[in-house]
């Protein structure tokens, strides 16, 4: 089965910093652009940072600067290393990953989701 399995998130005060961590399994991992979304209470779910299967990397304006997005293809995983967090970060996180290789199709899977709460 294929699965996305999100951890990490937690409650920080204002200027920390939190460390998302997904785990794939089920998918040939290095074919997957991978990426963080996030929710806010009664706002749309939106882009946070995207890495291809190639390594490239795009970020939401409002986190540039101060998160990161990495992946490691042998342990499956991707990462989110969130810095200088404002309440406004405060959402649930959304793991993405879109599958980069396939030809005249759309595959895409996401995790449950984690909840980061930025708050003093």
């Amino acid at each position: 089965q294929v699965h996305l399995v999100e951890s990490g998130g937690a409650l920080v005060q204002p200027g920390g910093s939190l460390t998302l961590s997904c785990v794939a399994s089920g998918i040939i991992f290095s074919i997957y652009g991978m990426g963080w979304y996030r929710q806010a209470p009664g706002k749309q779910r939106e882009i946070v940072a995207r890495i291809g299967r190639r390594g490239s990397i795009n970020y939401a304006d409002s986190v540039k600067g101060r998160f990161t997005i990495s992946r490691d293809n042998a342990k499956n995983a991707v990462y989110l290393q969130m810095n200088s967090l404002k309440p406004e970060d405060t959402a649930v996180y959304y793991c993405n990953g879109v599958d980069e290789a396939l030809v005249g199709g759309y595959r895409e899977i996401w995790g449950q989701g984690t909840l980061v709460t930025v708050s003093s």
